[in-house]
């Protein structure tokens, strides 16, 4: 049974399978082609989108304090110039 030769498959089945097999991928074809195009349309429109906004810039002016706590919006602006004058000028706090 193990030698036996395969059975052979009707031409005409064989062009049937064909023509389905064509056909599904003509539309898996058009179905990847429409998902693309959403795609681009998707991020082309979050562009338009957002272009609409003007960038705000914040500028904001502050002096360092003896103790070198430069604190603008909550945080902490690390090595200041004052922080960084105050370090040169006191070297026994171990930094």
């Amino acid at each position: 049974m193990e030698n036996e030769t395969p059975k052979t498959i009707d031409y005409t089945v064989h062009e049937s399978i064909m023509a389905r097999m064509e056909r599904s991928n003509k539309r898996w074809f058009i179905a990847w082609l429409i998902t693309f195009l959403l795609l681009c349309a998707c991020v082309g429109g979050f562009i338009w989108y957002e272009a609409q906004f003007e960038d705000t810039v914040i500028t904001a002016e502050q002096t360092a304090d003896g103790a070198s706590n430069n604190y603008a919006f909550g945080g902490d602006f690390i090595g200041s110039t004052a922080e960084s004058n105050d370090q040169e000028e006191n070297p026994q706090d171990g930094r």
